[in-house]
């Protein structure tokens, strides 16, 4: 969804969720926390510009609740010595409507986003298949050029997602996607 008319009290409660995230971050800014805590890697054979470590039990609880104590996944920059806590990321089954993903986080702040038409790689062929076809940046997005190239099709690929950056200054740099 794009983002919304702000309505008042938009700009408090999104502080809040900041805070409230802030806050229950701190102690992953040590990655080995987050993977004890069951954060698992999203992905992590594939180089990407910041990773997600997911807790899949946030993202089930996700389903039904919003936490924002509780992120479905957390964002790290891969460092020569481990990982850099760069943020977190909240998550919303694709059937989620509007106004409830707008009382989650508001739509006037923050962009919800899907993974839309999305060409996958053939079975088997996830780490070798040519990444400017195929996957999240590739350039296949409809279901007949995906089934020519041999690939999966998925009209949409995971659920609503929003990515907040809770260490930058500014609310359009905490928001941003």
């Amino acid at each position: 969804p794009a983002k919304g008319s702000t309505a008042p009290g938009d700009a408090a409660r999104a502080a809040a969720i900041v805070d409230t995230l802030r806050g229950s971050l701190e102690k992953y800014r040590d990655y080995r926390v987050a993977l004890a805590a069951g954060y698992r890697i999203f992905l992590p054979d594939i180089p990407q510009p910041q990773y997600h470590f997911t807790n899949y039990w946030h993202g089930l609880e996700a389903a039904w609740t919003f936490d924002p104590a509780k992120p479905t996944s957390l964002l790290y920059r891969k460092t020569a010595g481990g990982y850099e806590l760069l943020g977190a990321m909240y998550t919303a089954p694709r059937r989620t409507s509007e106004e409830t993903l707008n009382a989650r986080v508001p739509l006037s702040v923050a962009s919800w986003h899907a993974h839309v038409n999305i060409c996958l790689p053939p079975k088997g062929q996830d780490t070798t298949a040519d990444k400017t076809i195929f996957g999240f940046t590739g350039s296949i997005a409809t279901a007949e050029a995906c089934r020519i190239a041999g690939g999966r099709f998925e009209p949409q690929l995971f659920g609503w997602m929003v990515h907040v950056y809770p260490f930058d200054a500014s609310p359009a740099a905490i928001w941003r996607h």
